[in-house]
């Protein structure tokens, strides 16, 4: 019989890969009244923290505050602590638990979710808004077999990653972002939750010549905390997830018509000690641009860091949040349909297997393997397309180039 540790550290794998989604472990807190739509964070709930960790930060009570549709443009998360709005980037402090070295993690994007959400770092008050490109709302595509995002996602408050510093380890600059994080607990997080965290280990990418580093972690409340102290418990306990994790961060560009992205060592995840250095890198970096009298293109309103250069009144604050729509009805939009399945994967590698083989041989035999593949390939393509209802253009136009006809 499996034990409690590794049944659970096997059905979250399980989970993340098929993207069924697990049943939520806690039961949300009461919802609290005010403007807009305001769910409480984990802060308020009731269930204890590990009896390992211990209580952690029972009176820093975060709430948040939805403005405008959802699914449009004008939509908007703002964070409040106690009666006052704050910045997540600024205002929230980035350890939860300096002693226990438990950090605080803003949920931006819910596992198994599309939509791009993140911190707007360059507005006041930095609300989790849906990012765009072209002004058109950005989703992530289902890359076979995965769903959405795999983890919880987010950031950690107070860090940066600077684009001025050249990173010795990866000879890129920074992306100008709070540092992310994927969650990789098995409970499926709220947006605009504030998580306290274990952090594991850390995976460098390097996105478009850029520095991207993403934490991994734990919530300190899920089952297996306590068995996950550093990465090596991470395939020990949940096989398969560092690698589901660095072949999405890899492929989940390529339906856009980007190309596959790059890592630093290799792909290898490094351990909690080199992931809590990198992490106090980017909190002296956040410290250095919060003296800067000029920040911009970054927005560094806070609330809470008494007398600080950008530091804003609440009725500022408040007034900044009454300038945006109300919370409104879900805008909607066309659900994401996975479009690549095993069988369409399995005749586009024999496809180019075929090809391959017949540009070096030249022979008769390999010719017509090679156009019976590509005629299956084209076949089951069309099929595909046609149950999506999308033109040739449209469909291709969701892969790289080099997996047209």
């Amino acid at each position: 019989m499996l034990s409690l540790g590794v049944a659970g550290g096997l059905a979250a794998v399980v989970g993340i890969l098929l993207g069924s989604q697990l049943a939520t472990l806690w039961d949300s807190a009461p919802m609290l009244s005010h403007v807009g739509k305001i769910f409480t964070t984990s802060f308020l709930r009731g269930t204890p923290a590990s009896t390992v960790l211990g209580p952690v930060c029972r009176t820093m009570a975060f709430s948040t505050v939805e403005r405008g549709s959802p699914n449009s443009l004008n939509y908007s998360i703002y964070f409040r602590q106690g009666g006052k709005y704050i910045s997540p980037f600024h205002d929230i402090p980035m350890f939860a638990d300096p002693a226990k070295r438990v950090y605080n993690m803003v949920v931006e994007v819910p596992r198994w979710t599309n939509a791009k959400m993140e911190i707007a770092t360059k507005e006041p008050l930095n609300p989790i808004k849906q990012d765009t490109k072209k002004n058109k709302l950005r989703y992530v595509s289902n890359c076979f077999p995965h769903h959405g995002y795999i983890w919880n996602y987010g950031a950690i408050p107070q860090t940066w990653e600077d684009p001025g510093h050249i990173d010795n380890n990866t000879n890129c600059k920074g992306d100008n972002d709070p540092i992310d994080i994927c969650e990789i607990g098995f409970r499926v997080a709220k947006r605009g939750e504030v998580l306290q965290v274990k952090v594991l280990g850390v995976m460098a990418l390097v996105d478009e010549g850029e520095t991207d580093w993403k934490l991994l972690a734990i919530d300190i409340r899920d089952p297996l905390a306590n068995e996950l102290n550093d990465v090596g418990d991470i395939e020990k306990h949940m096989p398969g997830l560092l690698k589901a994790t660095t072949e999405w961060f890899r492929i989940y560009k390529i339906p856009d018509g980007k190309p596959e992205n790059q890592f630093a060592f290799n792909g290898e995840a490094k351990n909690r000690e080199f992931a809590e250095k990198i992490i106090a890198e980017t909190h002296t970096y956040w410290e250095a641009l919060m003296q800067r009298a000029d920040t911009s293109p970054l927005n560094c309103s806070t609330v809470t860091l008494e007398g600080n250069a950008h530091q804003i009144s609440d009725d500022e604050a408040n007034s900044i949040v009454a300038s945006t729509p109300e919370f409104g009805p879900d805008a909607g939009r066309e659900a994401i349909v996975p479009i690549r399945d095993a069988k369409w994967l399995s005749l586009r590698a024999k496809r180019r297997q075929a090809q391959r083989r017949f540009n070096r041989t030249a022979a008769t035999e390999d010719k017509k393997l090679c156009n019976a593949m590509h005629s299956q390939y084209r076949r089951h393509t069309n099929k595909l397309r046609r149950q999506q209802g999308r033109s040739p253009r449209e469909f291709f136009n969701t892969f790289s180039p080099e997996t047209k006809f």
